[in-house]
Formats: structure tokens, sequence, C-alpha cells
């Protein structure tokens, strides 16, 4: 296998190479002073399994954009196969048309990815499931549940609850619930706007528990941050956790953190973020995952067994 990154998260990618035992596939990737982005590689790839790692950050158009053209020209260099790696996939909220003559644009990346070559794409925690039926290549979601489970476990809480902070993240908190074996509650929320977050009632008791927030993204932790001023309002203790796999921390997002005063903020390395952004952040790294599940696929093993131990 040959192993390539786009500009988006060069880190992570050393990390990934580190772990699966393998060197970073030299490739070039520059822009013209018009912006327009160009990209070659640099050694020959004919007859080989290739795999692209870009994620979506806060550039997610020109993320995107490059990673297309690395997948056209993988494609034209008679790769054997491509596989892209994009731990967060960009546009994922916008699944649906939620309001009249909207596009749906996690469905318009799916076609583009397609229609740029790539043959597998592997990703991590999804804003919704139905996003993989808008591919017709295989797509595999890497569940980050166990990595977050693991290092909640490792904290020893005593009587605290798990929340989910909307309706619709409601199924795969109860999944990380029954894993720390912790009770649930639900928050309902409704948006006047974007970026903004009203909570309007907490299913599920919280007074007197230690609360952690379990969703798949913080931008710019609007949500979080009212989530967390509800919670108090209703009993729960001043030490709320929050866990995210991407940490988006768009506009307002650190500041509003920040003022929140979580007792701790979990994150994964899905994109670049620093440790040192503000205190109680704890950054999480995903390589040792994404290489058991890329080895395990190169040898034709199953992927599911990994989540299971």
């Amino acid at each position: 296998m040959h192993l390539f990154s786009g500009s988006s998260h060069p880190k992570l990618a050393a990390s990934l190479a580190r772990e699966l035992g393998v060197d970073l596939g030299d490739v070039m990737l520059k822009a013209f002073s018009n912006g327009e982005r160009y990209v070659r590689f640099e050694e020959s790839i004919r007859g080989k399994d290739v795999y692209i790692l870009q994620t979506g950050t806060r550039n997610p158009n020109e993320d995107l954009l490059e990673l297309f053209l690395l997948c056209q020209a993988a494609k034209l260099s008679f790769a054997k196969s491509l596989h892209v790696v994009i731990p967060h996939f960009p546009y994922a909220r916008q699944d649906r048309v939620a309001a009249p003559r909207e596009p749906i644009s996690a469905k318009l990346i799916a076609h583009l990815l397609e229609e740029s070559g790539a043959d597998h794409v592997i990703t991590m925690h999804l804003h919704s499931d139905q996003i993989q039926g808008f591919f017709s290549i295989p797509v595999d979601v890497i569940d980050t549940r166990p990595i977050f489970a693991k290092y909640l476990k490792k904290k020893g809480l005593k009587d605290f609850v798990i929340i989910a902070p909307d309706i619709g993240s409601a199924k795969d908190a109860k999944k990380f619930a029954d894993l720390v074996d912790a009770e649930l509650a639900i928050l309902h929320k409704s948006r006047p706007g974007h970026h903004q977050a009203e909570i309007l009632e907490v299913v599920g008791d919280v007074k007197d528990k230690t609360c952690v927030i379990v969703d798949d993204m913080i931008d710019t932790a609007s949500t979080l941050a009212a989530a967390r001023g509800e919670l108090l309002k209703r009993g729960a203790r001043k030490d709320v956790y929050a866990l995210a796999t991407h940490a988006i921390l768009s506009g307002p997002a650190v500041e509003r953190l920040k003022k929140a005063k979580f007792k701790e903020v979990v994150v994964s390395d899905s994109l670049p973020v620093s440790p040192k952004l503000f205190p109680g952040l704890t950054v999480l790294p995903i390589a040792p995952m994404l290489a058991e599940v890329i080895g395990s696929m190169q040898r034709g093993e199953s992927v599911t067994a990994i989540y299971k131990r």
C-alpha cells in the first residue's frame, strides 16, 4: 500500500504512517498565484493500493478541492485501488432539505468523491448515518466510542450520566452509555438560527449527578454552552464533561468553552487542534485505531472485531 497526505492534517498523516509502519509517499501540493490548487504524485503508483488522508478543517472547500484533484490524479496514474481516509467529513450537517430551496450538500460531496475516482471511503463518526446511503461505493465509518469509553473509564467517575445534546444524537449516546455502564438523559434543543441553540427540556434524571455530554462535533460550542447552563439549573453537579469526536472550534467556540468552565473537554485529533488551546482540553489520538482498521482491511480481516474488544 501507498499512503499519501493532503495539506489539511500532516501531523495525523505522519502518525498514521508510523502506526502502519510505512513511509508517507511523495506528493507535490501547491497553489498558483490565482489560488487554483495543483497536485502531483512524485512516485509511481501504477498497480498499487493507494490511501489518501485528507480531513475537513475550517477550510473545507480548499480541503475538498485538493482531495478531488488527488483522487483524479491517482486514477489517471493507474492506481489499482483508491481509498480516501477523511476523518471529518465536511458538509455532513447538510444531509437533508431542512428548509425550502436548500441543497443536500453531503450527498453532493459524496457524488463528487465518486466522480473523482474514489473506490472506498473511510471516515469517522458521521453527523447522521444516512450519509452512507449517499454513496454507491463502500463506506467504512469508524466507531470512536471505544476511544472515549476507554478514557472515561480510566477517570473512575462515580454516579455519572451520559447526556445526548439533542434527539438526533440519542441513539449514539445510548450506545455509549451502555458501553460505560451509565444512565442516559436527553436534551430537547431548538435552533432559532445557524450556530444558535436553545435547550427547551431535559429528559432524564441529572440532579446531583456528574454529567458527560457526548456529541459528534464542537463547532461554535453554542450547544455545549447552553447545555451546561441548563443542566446546572436542573441540579447537576458543577463538574460537567464534554466529549466530541470532531473539534472544529470555529468563531467564538474557544471563548465560549473557557467561559462555560467545563471540568474537561475531550476531543479527538480528527482535525488539527492543540491541547494547549485552553485549560481543560484533552486531545485523544485516532491514528492507532485508523491504522488497525486499515491494516485489517489490507489483510482481508473483519473490522467489526476491533470494536468488540
